[in-house]
């Protein structure tokens, strides 16, 4: 921190808007602690009239014809203007006033990603109702606790099995009256019956909507305990997607943008972009099979796509492991150093001309050929959810795919902060989006607010006040704010370990790095009150095979693998390599490879794919006690 340092301001120009952010001011509390703070101002007023229900209608008026969604079906893509997306919507909205379904009412979705979930979603808003998302993959009690808690007066469900899951605990659920069926034909049954409601109601449910009108429940991961229902309201979404749109503009404004989404709309962060994409009329896909991901970033192109860190690690632990297997290795690790330097290049006056010529050799032999995995027209990535690191950062850049690592949470409609193509700092998560303000607290913990932020957590007073307070969403992260105003996370509050020499360790430095080696699937970092720290490690499944046969180890299996001497070699020189981030203090000593993964049948990970730590000690508590000489 620079306490001492003169007061500024910082500007930045893009496109034909000038967005100018607050300086990046210290504050002194008491004699010694010190506050950070940065902003940016809002470009689209939060008071501006209108909500999620008109967004629609905006579309239409704008360009009837303007392609908005394609829709997979088959080998081929359908595609549905934003005339034929509007009577989509307003013939299901129709269908549910004539099926009772009230404003303010709550209506659960549980399905994977795909076309009906938008069509529902902006269906539900229209008529005033409020969505409440569920992971397709939840089980009876958790389908029962989200719908017990938020009221649902009816809920979507995808499959056969779905409805079942919901079936088992409807007699819990005495609110409950309705359940559709996507794929027995429900939403065509209910534009069926819409056609034969009067479509002047719309009208008058539209009216009766601002941006304070609550919009959403969305359930968080539920690391610690029950999942807590955040309410977001229609300006949390509009005003937020309305000012990413101004902020964002050679992402989502330039010609032909177009979006293949393919993380579960459960999420916060699939939601908004839906949002984004209807509200910066740009093309959107829907894709839920990760087996079929390459071919259908293939025959529809997108121009920029969403995913969190781990997607991008598998695309390079695949394309190193494959290299390696045709025997290019080497071409591809020079290819690697090539691209990364070139990256690193562009942030201090740009690369020199033998840089610039190996990368134009690479890019027509390896680079091409990576793009053309993702569909070939992909110059963006939007990358959320846990830190992505600089290496990784570089490398796509370098491969001309440069992503744009953000953070949020779904307290904050996800953005919050995130670097942009013409203020970028790789290893950061960027600055605030327009209408957003990053303090960080005197003991280190990034605390937000803004146009996006929750209104409460569902009927749970005090966990709202104990969140918010003096309109300070507290985050529980851990983060520092440079001179310039771009945010890094460093932690997450209620995880540090405290070694038994008193040392303060943030177990994610470590995780992340090491999971981003081909062989880890995932890792716990432990040692609170402890005398040293030390991991536990999962091995990838999927990756396995391929790194067994480049290495000589054919047909090897997880559970002879884990006490492999070539494998438990390749696992420690990945820790060495992670143990380059912390000191010598918090660099881990020890590890053990577990027999199974993580995941989130076994309980161990959220349906977000977080880490639930208090279940994984407790269940490995044994493995733990060994670590460290039983």
């Amino acid at each position: 921190m620079h306490p001492d340092r003169p007061e500024g301001r910082l500007q930045w120009r893009h496109s034909a808007h000038h967005l100018r952010s607050e300086a990046t001011s210290d504050r002194h509390l008491g004699d010694s602690n010190t506050v950070r703070e940065t902003s940016t101002p809002t470009i689209i007023s939060p008071t501006s009239p209108g909500s999620l229900a008109d967004l629609p209608l905006r579309r239409v008026a704008d360009d009837p014809n303007k392609v908005a969604f394609s829709v997979r079906e088959g080998a081929t893509w359908r595609e549905v203007s934003t005339a034929a997306f509007l009577e989509d919507v307003e013939l299901v909205a129709r269908g549910l006033v004539g099926a009772g379904i009230e404003a303010g009412q709550s209506v659960g979705i549980l399905s994977k990603t795909r076309y009906e979930w938008t069509v529902l979603d902006f269906a539900l808003w229209t008529v005033g109702a409020v969505p409440v998302p569920i992971y397709e993959t939840s089980s009876a009690d958790q389908i029962e606790w989200v719908l017990s808690d938020s009221g649902a007066v009816g809920v979507f469900v995808e499959t056969p099995g779905h409805r079942e899951a919901v079936e088992a605990v409807r007699g819990s659920l005495p609110a409950l009256t309705h359940i559709w069926g996507i794929d027995a034909g429900d939403v065509e049954a209910l534009k069926a019956a819409g056609a034969r409601v009067d479509a002047g109601v719309l009208a008058e449910r539209r009216a009766g909507l601002t941006r304070e009108s609550l919009a959403t429940i969305i359930y968080t991961s539920g690391t610690t305990g029950r999942p807590k229902g955040v309410e977001l309201t229609h300006g949390s979404f509009l005003t937020l997607a309305e000012n990413a749109v101004h902020a964002l503009p050679d992402v989502v404004g330039r010609e032909g943008a177009s979006t293949l989404l393919f993380l579960p709309l459960a999420h916060v962060f699939a939601r908004f972009i839906e949002v984004l994409a209807v509200a910066g009329m740009c093309r959107m896909g829907h894709s839920s099979d990760l087996k079929t991901l390459l071919d259908d970033f293939a025959s529809f192109q997108p121009t920029f796509i969403l995913a969190v860190p781990r997607v991008f690690e598998k695309i390079y632990n695949s394309a190193e492991a494959k290299a390696e297997a045709g025997g290019k290795g080497k071409i591809f690790a020079e290819a690697t150093a090539t691209a990364i330097a070139w990256s690193q290049a562009q942030d201090s006056g740009g690369a020199p001309l033998g840089l610039r010529l190996k990368h134009t050799l690479f890019d027509k032999l390896v680079y091409g050929k990576l793009r053309g995995a993702m569909g070939g027209q992909v110059q963006y990535a939007v990358s959320g959810g846990a830190p992505l690191g600089t290496r990784l950062g570089h490398f796509f850049r370098g491969i001309g795919v440069t992503i744009l690592e953000g953070y949020g949470l779904t307290e904050t409609t996800a953005p919050a902060t995130v670097n942009l193509p013409t203020a970028i700092r790789i290893g950061s998560v960027g600055k605030p989006l327009p209408g957003v303000a990053v303090r960080i607290d005197e003991d280190g913990e990034i605390l937000l607010k803004g146009v996006g932020l929750f209104r409460a957590y569902h009927a749970n007073e005090a966990a709202t006040a104990e969140a918010i307070q003096d309109s300070w969403f507290h985050t529980g992260d851990i983060g520092e704010l440079d001179d310039e105003g771009f945010l890094r996370i460093t932690g997450r509050k209620k995880e540090i370990l405290v070694t038994a020499g008193g040392k303060n360790v943030a177990p994610a430095v470590l995780e992340d790095r090491l999971r981003a080696h081909p062989l880890v699937s995932q890792c716990i970092v432990v040692g609170d009150a402890k005398p040293f720290i030390a991991a536990l490690v999962t091995l990838d499944e999927e990756m396995l095979p391929m790194w067994a046969a480049n290495n000589g180890l054919g047909g090897i299996t997880v559970p002879v693998a884990r006490t492999n001497e070539a494998v438990l070699a390749e696992i420690q020189r990945a820790v060495d390599e992670a143990n380059k981030a912390v000191s010598k203090a918090e660099a881990i000593r020890k590890f053990a490879i577990l027999d199974s993964d993580f995941s989130e049948a076994s309980g161990h990970l959220t349906p977000s794919l977080k880490l639930k730590r208090n279940i994984v000690m407790r269940d490995f508590a044994d493995e733990v006690e060994q670590l460290y000489g039983g």
